[in-house]
């Protein structure tokens, strides 16, 4: 990827279950979908991998964008009582003010490793509360050094195919499922027929599932235990 130029506005989008999302006019879409941001987080993210039910989960994510899934899963996690490790991956953060706008009266904002987080935004460091791990790691995710056989589940959401090509790739997909330990869970948005078939190659187990409001299909990806 390519160095990232200063931030863009970013208008706050409302969504239809009450939730918000907001519009990145670098890749031109929105972080999350117009059709209901926190439905998609929970049904495809936090559901579709399982998280909701893990009893100490460790969530890899691809695209921390304006944090709706990281709220989702803290928001999980502290109602079930159990601990969470959250290790997030974003090449070009938002604004902290656009942040909080999003996360405002939403759930998970209260939590207080997001409020942590926010604190420290737009130069987080790993922060500890309520039970929870939160750590955004910002740079080139091709580049990271990502962590082997880890993830409980990973949350493959970066902006689509046709903006974001680079974390859509066969070659990147392989070095995503090694992060996942065995039986570990991969979810993403897409179901596209070339993400499919490189989630395949790199070994992995895929499903197609029922996809959030707005879409017909979302895909689910096991690692073999």
């Amino acid at each position: 990827m390519s160095e990232p130029t200063p931030p863009l506005a970013a208008p706050i989008l409302d969504t239809p279950d009450g939730s918000r999302t907001a519009y990145n006019a670098r890749f031109g879409e929105a972080y999350g979908s117009r059709h209901g941001a926190a439905a998609q987080a929970r049904h495809v993210f936090v559901e579709g991998t399982g998280t909701h039910r893990h009893p100490a989960p460790r969530v890899l994510e691809v695209g921390f964008g304006i944090g709706v899934n990281a709220r989702a899963t803290l928001a999980s996690a502290a109602g079930r009582g159990v601990p969470l490790h959250y290790l997030s991956y974003e090449f070009d953060p938002a604004p902290r003010d656009v942040l909080a706008q999003v996360a405002r009266g939403q759930e998970g904002e209260s939590h207080p490793a997001w409020q942590a987080l926010l604190t420290r935004w737009p130069q987080p460091e790993a922060v500890e509360a309520g039970g929870a791990r939160l750590e955004v790691v910002l740079g080139d995710v091709l580049e990271a050094e990502l962590p082997e056989s880890w993830a409980t589940a990973l949350y493959l959401d970066g902006f689509s195919p046709a903006r974001n090509p680079e974390v859509w790739t066969p070659a990147f997909t392989a070095r995503l499922a090694r992060t996942l330990a065995p039986g570990g869970v991969l979810a993403t948005y897409s179901a596209a027929g070339h993400v499919r078939r490189a989630l395949q190659e790199a070994g992995l187990e895929v499903e197609r599932r029922p996809g959030p409001p707005g879409k017909r299909e979302c895909l689910r990806a096991v690692r073999p235990a």
